[in-house]
């Protein structure tokens, strides 16, 4: 307790500018940074991380990168601490219906050759979910389709993220009144509704119910036992990642497609050759989507 004390000097003081970070300190966090969530950390976006870590370091006590860097890496309230700075580096811009051409793609196309499969159920994987606005947009996508099919399956949405804090946002799914914009007028009335102080919206709770949220670092993937999904959705998650882990990544996803099961990435994240065991599925546009073959 003496040694936590030793290294936290105190409330920092008043509004203080943030210390500078030299090359030797941007080299090392970064490294840290890569090591345990995989994400790329180029020099073009060391003031992101100054800022990000910095305000962090600052609630907490700290003066100075080098010291704060020791705590996080040295026993348990280290990883503790570690887990409130990962919410801070890794929650990326979301909103609802944020890509027009892969929704169509997957409402006009993807949803509909697998309900004329007549399949049972239909599992949906939203990987990097963030706050869970796209967890959301994905469950009121498969409502509407399910919803004209005279077979209706059952089906869920999963949503993953690294960060708790992102995660605890997408289960109460509560948003500011603001964020309904991006909702088409159709769905508002379906899918939401307006909390008595008119400041925020809530998805309903049937709709809530189709969805779970749970933790998962996406550079585990490819080792934990198989979700057998329909449809893996992973869009702008994969530009935060290097060449090499983005192969990986995509890899790791594919294994847990079931056989017609469709893999959607952002376009222009996922270049040079096809994952492991899937192919191009023809007739996709612009949308960059793979298929798990069904004669496997």
């Amino acid at each position: 307790m003496a040694a936590a004390n030793d290294q936290i000097v105190g409330a920092w003081e008043g509004l203080n500018a943030l210390p500078e970070m030299d090359d030797r300190q941007f080299a090392r966090w970064a490294e840290l940074l890569e090591r345990r969530t995989g994400m790329a950390m180029p020099g073009e976006r060391k003031s992101f991380l100054v800022t990000s870590v910095g305000l962090r370091m600052r609630e907490v006590g700290f003066r100075d990168f080098d010291a704060y860097y020791q705590y996080l890496v040295s026993g348990v309230a280290g990883n503790l601490e570690w887990a409130a700075l990962v919410d801070r580096l890794t929650v990326h811009e979301t909103r609802f219906f944020r890509d027009p051409r892969a929704l169509a793609f997957m409402a006009d196309q993807v949803l509909p050759e697998l309900l004329a499969e007549n399949r049972q159920e239909l599992n949906i994987w939203s990987v990097g979910c963030s706050t869970g606005e796209e967890v959301y947009t994905l469950a009121m996508t498969v409502a509407d389709a399910v919803g004209d099919h005279p077979a209706t399956p059952h089906y869920g949405v999963t949503g993953t993220d690294i960060s708790m804090h992102a995660l605890g946002v997408g289960r109460q799914g509560t948003y500011p009144l603001r964020r309904m914009a991006d909702i088409a007028e159709d769905k508002r009335h379906r899918y939401c509704e307006i909390l008595p102080e008119r400041e925020r919206f809530r998805i309903v709770a049937p709709l809530r119910r189709r969805v779970g949220f749970a933790q998962m670092n996406v550079l585990d993937a490819a080792h934990t036992s198989s979700l057998q999904m329909d449809v893996i959705y992973c869009q702008n998650l994969l530009i935060y990642f290097d060449h090499e882990r983005r192969r990986a990544i995509v890899d790791g996803l594919g294994r847990h497609l079931r056989p017609g099961g469709v893999l959607i990435l952002g376009a222009g994240e996922f270049v040079r050759r096809r994952p492991v065991g899937l192919e191009r599925v023809r007739n996709s546009g612009d949308v960059l989507a793979f298929r798990r073959p069904v004669n496997e």
